[in-house]
């Protein structure tokens, strides 16, 4: 096990104002779609790949009116929205990131899952969500292959 936690990308996060209009450009990519969700009514995510197990795409789209995701579309417009690391121990990497001083903010944990994002006021200009799994996560949930990258959550075993 190294001194650093293990971190890999999971994926890219696009904002759209519809999956169903956009999702059409991935599958000409030749993506296939593994999975779609809704968040609490806020918005709703789906996830594609390249028949690979890696080299994942997100677009995320608002159900509600009033979400950070309806803000930023309004701001933004369509576009890259962030790219989500995923993260043995979210605490461990947090903690790097301050010592290099940079700012962690938003540090949530939900059941199946915990997650905190670096803003774009870090010097890349990128949005950057950190996303340690927990072990319930793929309950309920398609396989295993579907959900994380290689088919297995990252650890630092």
């Amino acid at each position: 096990m190294s001194n650093h936690p293990a971190v890999r990308v999971d994926h890219i996060g696009i904002a759209v104002d519809s999956i169903e209009t956009a999702e059409g450009v991935l599958f000409a990519f030749g993506c296939r779609k593994l999975i779609e969700e809704s968040v609490e009514g806020r918005f709703r995510w789906a996830q594609y790949d390249f028949s690979r197990g890696a080299s994942r795409l997100e677009l995320i789209t608002p159900e509600a009116e009033d979400t950070f995701l309806t803000k930023y579309l309004d701001e933004h417009g369509q576009g890259l929205h962030h790219v989500t690391l995923e993260v043995a121990d979210i605490d461990a990497i947090a903690a790097k990131i301050k010592t290099a001083g940079l700012n962690v903010v938003e540090y949530r944990e939900y059941d199946d899952w915990t997650e905190a994002f670096v803003p774009p006021s870090n010097p890349t200009g990128a949005l950057f969500q950190l996303f340690e799994y927990h072990d319930s996560y793929d309950t309920g949930r398609p396989a295993k292959e579907k959900l994380y990258v290689d088919g297995e959550r990252l650890s630092d075993e």
